[in-house]
């Protein structure tokens, strides 16, 4: 399950922190809470931001020259 949690210390500083998510598809989903917070003071990655994405299957058709 993918979540975006906030946590706001009692000093009022806030704080994103994201699960279910692989690679910077965190980044996307969080990106309009980031801009609502303000100003980010910075930044850490967890080890699921460095893991890819499960690839999709694909299946390529050939066809006949007309």
């Amino acid at each position: 399950m993918k979540r975006i949690e906030i946590v706001v210390s009692p000093a009022g500083e806030t704080r994103l922190e994201t699960t279910g998510f692989s690679g910077p598809e965190c980044l996307a989903a969080s990106r309009f809470l980031e801009a609502a917070l303000g100003k980010r003071s910075s930044e850490r990655f967890t080890a699921a931001y460095y893991q890819q994405a499960p690839a999709t299957e694909s299946q390529q058709i050939e066809q006949e020259p007309c």
